[in-house]
């Protein structure tokens, strides 16, 4: 079977639905809280009863003007609601409140790493609109049930250009989308538990070709991973199609991660009408420049930002950048240790080291890590005074950190007896006597076996119980033995 990339060129754009963590819902006071007993979280609004009017919920502008700053969009200074008109079991209006025409955020770009580089992927627009209920299917052998908790909870739809050329670089587009919800705290980004949904338009076209093919609507994928895999059989599917002489027809098509398939839904002649129009209950509103500024000097440095500062100002590896901005609590710890010291390395060696392995080993997330950036800081700088070595500084000092959350690095040094010293006089007294106890290992060392070094160096740190400092100890030892 001939795999698709060796004749077709992918094409992908994905649309992909933020759940916002507001306190309520887009239109109504309703609570937006996931997980509570089904149609509890409802109301005369919710259930679109007749009379009842909807109300803008303001931190959801908000919220889409956030993600559209961070994603370098043009914020519509003005805009309007329309109805989307189609009947649903679990939209109990008949209509769903969105933006068609006049979307808040307009032509933005995410960039995202490739090979070699990196690659700018176009943002179409990004609208707010309000989510419809959740049918149930797999409760009742005989009836679908209707749980109306989630209808009317407020979401942004981020539309991206056909920019994506592979399955992989769909997978970073997702990541950076879900970077910066996240860091933005305006979405918790769990696609498992549906806060981020994306479908995804396929389609692809001969090699050399510059016109684009007929394209495919993939819904019902729950993972990054299973978007991956649905891209990847899609391309397959039409691949095949185009080659034995058929033709590929605008459907929508739903994946099966069981089988790694996709199946048709329904074509473009069956698709809805959704008869849009300006929404009448609802005024249009605007967005100052002054409410625009306030809300960017609002927002957390973004990862993008944090990346370039660590690579640059900071001195640090790009690898060692990723792995500090992947999340956003290990991000804000960096910057607040970065603040108490200068020595950048050494610091991010610590939260992606012993922080970090920790952390995993206890099945926690960042913001629950015990020893807070100052700490951390002290026992940095009293491993660059030489109070202490790094490795009794990571074997006893941080996990008496962890135990004794109020005390500094420098009080538990001292209550514990871990504070070396510079005890030259001790080092070069014991170092006397390994010497003499092994004439034979100081002849070798001295004719070029400098391996030695270390056999002296563990006789001095036992000598000393190991609180001599490494470095001058080093020094002392290598004097002696090259003394001639």
């Amino acid at each position: 079977m001939t795999h698709w990339s060796e004749r077709y060129d992918l094409v992908v754009g994905l649309e992909v639905h933020a759940q916002l963590n507001t306190a309520s819902k887009a239109y109504s006071s309703d609570p937006n809280a996931y997980g509570d007993h089904p149609n509890t979280n409802v109301s005369v609004v919710t259930l679109g009863h007749p009379g009842t009017l909807p109300v803008v919920n303001k931190t959801v502008v908000e919220h889409a003007v956030r993600i559209g700053l961070a994603t370098n969009c043009t914020i519509a200074p003005w805009m309007h609601y329309a109805r989307k008109n189609y009947f649903y079991p679990d939209l109990p209006k008949g209509y769903q409140i969105t933006q068609d025409k006049t979307p808040i955020c307009t032509d933005g770009h995410v960039i995202i790493p490739i090979e070699g580089g990196e690659k700018k992927i176009g943002i179409t627009r990004i609208h707010m609109e309000e989510d419809a209920g959740k049918s149930i299917h797999d409760v009742d052998p005989f009836n679908t049930l209707v749980d109306l908790n989630r209808a009317g909870v407020p979401l942004v739809e981020i539309v991206s250009e056909p920019d994506l050329r592979s399955a992989q670089e769909a997978y970073d587009y997702l990541v950076e989308i879900r970077r910066l919800v996240r860091y933005l705290d305006i979405c918790d980004g769990n696609m498992e538990e549906g806060s981020l949904r994306c479908d995804a338009n396929i389609s692809i076209r001969p090699k050399g070709v510059e016109q684009f093919g007929t394209r495919c609507e993939v819904k019902n994928m729950n993972s990054f991973k299973n978007v991956m895999r649905a891209i990847e059989f899609e391309a397959q599917r039409q691949s095949e199609v185009l080659s034995a002489g058929g033709e590929i027809h605008m459907e929508t098509r739903t994946f099966d991660a069981a089988k790694g398939t996709t199946m048709g839904m329904r074509s473009k002649e069956q698709a809805h009408d959704y008869r849009y129009f300006p929404e009448p209950d609802l005024q249009p509103i605007t967005v100052s420049e002054e409410q625009k500024e306030a809300i960017r000097r609002s927002m957390p440095p973004l990862p993008r930002e944090l990346r370039a500062k660590y690579t640059t100002t900071l001195g640090l590896s790009e690898y060692d950048a990723a792995i500090l901005t992947d999340d956003k609590a290990t991000a804000l710890y960096y910057e607040d240790l970065v603040s108490r010291t200068s020595n950048y390395k050494t610091a991010a060696n610590w939260v992606m080291g012993d922080v970090r392995s920790w952390m995993n080993e206890n099945g926690l997330t960042m913001t629950e890590f015990p020893i807070s950036a100052e700490r951390l800081a002290g026992m940095i700088a009293m491993i660059d005074g030489g109070q202490v070595s790094h490795s009794v500084a990571s074997q006893k000092l941080f996990p008496l950190m962890l135990m004794s959350v109020e005390k500094s690095a420098l009080e538990l040094a001292e209550a514990n007896d871990l504070l070396q010293e510079d005890r030259s006089d001790m080092v070069e007294a014991i170092m006397q006597e390994a010497m003499a106890r092994y004439p034979d290992k100081v002849e070798a060392y001295r004719a070029g076996n400098k391996g030695l070094l270390g056999l002296f160096m563990g006789e001095v740190m036992k000598g000393t119980k190991g609180k001599a400092d490494p470095k001058r100890a080093n020094e002392v030892v290598r004097k002696l033995l090259e003394r001639t």
